[in-house]
């Protein structure tokens, strides 16, 4: 029974895989498609085999807009883990009082939709002439991620044994020792989960890059966008760019994987 149950789990885990892999799958295929057979209903599934869309997105120049999210992406990401580590291990290691609220307010500047603040943003951007500004995308996307990054870098953190800690304070080490010697390379799994889900969450944001970027600091989600107008929708085109656009975030999930898997099974115990 207990085989019988595991292959069951494992047969059900593939499926789920599956169904949850094929628009990914059908997406690259039809990316090696001409718009015709990419239009084709039924699908042709013997269409030949080219190369020609994923000249055109070049063509219509895509690489600045792949440059400008990995700009804003690695930026804000590097500013989160700058001012999460230290601001989750005061809220776990070191707790501060009131600690609870501190959290919560953290959390808290989540609750308000993007849309409802996007108008404040835009003026003031406005004002600072930082409209269609590349930093000043980046910022924003730091300060969307940060209260996620804080709480789960708190759950990292307090994975911790207190004992390795104290025994550092001990032999002499102060905070900064204490904190980049000692708790950092411990957590160092659960960084790379935060720093990943912090470059997926920036990398796929097209609210604020659609209204405050027209040109110069315009990031890949709007380009994609881009391809749907009102000659149609251009399938295999869209599909080229789509399967350009996802592969740093594959690439960077998969030279991660392993620190990622270990990452998100430290703050699960707590």
């Amino acid at each position: 029974m207990r085989r019988l149950r595991n292959v069951i789990i494992t047969t059900a885990t593939w499926v789920l895989v599956l169904l949850f892999f094929f628009p990914i799958a059908w997406m690259i295929v039809t990316s090696f498609k001409s718009e015709v057979d990419a239009a084709a209903i039924p699908p042709r599934f013997d269409a030949a085999f080219t190369l020609e869309q994923y000249a055109a997105v070049f063509d219509r120049g895509m690489t600045p807009y792949l440059v400008n999210s990995l700009m804003a992406s690695l930026g804000s990401t590097a500013l989160v883990l700058v001012l999460a580590v230290p601001a989750a291990y005061a809220l776990s290691i070191r707790p501060i009082r009131r600690v609870r609220d501190v959290l919560f307010f953290f959390i808290s500047t989540r609750f308000l939709p993007v849309a409802a603040s996007i108008l404040p943003v835009f003026f003031i951007l406005k004002s600072l002439g930082a409209l269609d500004n590349i930093t000043a995308l980046g910022l924003l996307y730091a300060v969307m991620n940060l209260p996620i990054a804080v709480w789960m870098m708190r759950s990292f953190f307090s994975e911790v044994p207190l004992e390795i800690v104290e025994a550092g304070q001990i032999d002499g080490a102060g905070l900064r020792t204490e904190l980049l010697r000692i708790v950092l390379p411990i957590v160092l799994p659960g960084v790379a989960a935060v720093a990943l889900i912090c470059f997926i969450f920036s990398w796929n944001e097209y609210f604020l890059a659609t209204i405050l970027t027209t040109f110069e600091a315009r990031t890949t989600p709007p380009f994609l966008a881009s391809f749907v107008d009102g000659r149609g929708q251009f399938l295999a085109v869209l599909s080229a760019a789509s399967t350009l656009a996802v592969l740093p975030v594959i690439t960077a999930g998969w030279i991660a994987q392993k620190q990622l898997v270990r990452g998100l099974a430290m703050g699960a115990v707590k």
